[in-house]
């Protein structure tokens, strides 16, 4: 997100939306809520679980697991799969602002990405096709800078 204030209105709007459906704040799920504010890329539930921890407010896995389900189904994260069942988790924006990734097949390696030109071919995929595209990730697989050598 970057700055301060993007991370304290993405916090707000979350807090709105789970209130909304009648969940309390509180617990694991504000400590994730907040670590993934600040985050400006997807975190993968082993990460999450280590940042925690670093932080003095560890969460188990299985917690941490049900956090980010939750927050998946009320399309507040999104669920980013990094391939061989791996998956990596990070906030959506309300105004659909989003980046797209490049795993290394090598290191693992996740990196993101922004392209205007693909943003706009995909905007027209719907008029072409006849299709309601609702939402998309793109997930390009390759070899990042420092394996390419």
């Amino acid at each position: 997100m970057g700055s301060a204030s993007q991370a304290v209105k993405w916090t707000e709007h979350v807090d709105e939306v789970l209130a909304r459906a009648g969940l309390k704040r509180g617990g694991a799920r504000q400590r994730i809520i907040d670590l993934l504010a600040y985050e400006s890329c997807a975190l993968s539930a082993v990460e999450i679980e280590d940042m925690l921890r670093d932080q003095g407010t560890p969460a188990g896995r299985a917690s941490i697991y049900r956090v980010l389900d939750l927050l998946v189904d009320h399309g507040l994260v999104e669920r980013v799969s990094v391939g061989q069942g791996l998956a990596r988790f990070e906030r959506t924006h309300p105004d659909g602002e989003h980046h797209h990734h490049l795993v290394c097949e090598h290191c693992g390696v996740l990196m993101a990405f922004d392209d205007p030109e693909l943003e706009e071919a995909i905007e027209s995929l719907p008029e072409r096709l006849g299709v309601r595209v609702e939402h998309h990730d793109v997930v390009l697989r390759g070899a990042c800078p420092d394996c390419e050598d």
